[in-house]
């Protein structure tokens, strides 16, 4: 009994920390040097790629419903297809 509870603790552990790189960010309001104020906002979570950002093509921010526009060569990741 004591092994199948250990086993069920060691997966639930791993899926938590498998699911914290895909985490969104909460950014903070900021000025800029040139006086512009930006609004505190969310991002995807900072990686090596590019087309997994929601600002890029065939991506949308799941928090505006604004599609991406931007295009991104030679940066796919495991997870993009048709790259």
């Amino acid at each position: 009994m004591k092994l199948k509870n250990l086993v069920i603790v060691i997966f639930f552990t791993l899926i938590s920390l498998a699911s914290v790189e895909a985490r969104d960010v909460a950014v903070r309001g900021y000025t800029k040097d040139n006086g512009t104020y930006v609004q505190p906002h969310y991002r995807s979570s900072p990686n090596e790629y590019k087309n997994d950002n929601w600002s890029t093509s065939g991506n949308s921010n799941p928090y505006t419903g604004q599609s991406g526009t931007n295009t991104h060569k030679g940066t796919c990741s495991a997870y993009t297809l048709g790259c």
